[in-house]
């Protein structure tokens, strides 16, 4: 029964995004790809980290965290955040970022961002989803084409999900 569902959504193209967090000095990243806008009044987002995730144990402890959208000309940088782990390396000393609102960081070539106070977690199977009320942000007027999952598919993963 799952067959058909899986290959339905490996036809899809989604927008892949990066979400940072930090709590205490602890900071995380990671790449993600299930993500969705969940309500207009009030805005809410959620986004869904991997439990095996560095990111999750970090983001357990978080009070925000920050979604980022990235370019195709950034690739390199959704490859750092994708295909590696904060369980083995500073991805944050691998990038240039600057703390931003809640002190969480925030990526310097993000073509947008949001922050976000998580509202919520729920458990989704494989992964956390945690519900956002977006605080602060930064959007451009528009975007270049935008690293999606095509983009990312080839990449092997700090973690299996």
């Amino acid at each position: 029964m799952t067959q058909p569902f899986e290959k339905l959504v490996a036809l899809l193209d989604y927008p892949m995004f990066v979400v940072t967090t930090r709590s205490g000095d602890e900071l995380a990243g990671c790449l993600v790809g299930f993500t969705s806008q969940t309500s207009i009044h009030p805005p809410r987002f959620l986004a869904g980290l991997s439990k095996r995730n560095h990111t999750y144990r970090v983001a357990e402890h978080a009070t925000h965290l920050a979604v980022h959208l990235l370019e195709r000309r950034h690739y390199e940088l959704a490859r750092l955040f994708g295909s590696e782990t904060g369980d083995q390396i500073d991805k944050f000393a691998r990038c240039t970022w600057h703390s931003g609102p809640h002190q969480l960081p925030i990526l310097d070539d993000a073509a947008g961002w949001f922050a976000g106070a998580v509202r919520s977690r729920y458990d989704l199977g494989d992964h956390v989803g945690f519900l956002l009320e977006p605080t602060a942000g930064n959007a451009p007027e528009a975007f270049e084409q935008l690293v999606t999952f095509s983009d990312v598919g080839d990449l092997d993963p700090g973690h299996e999900a």
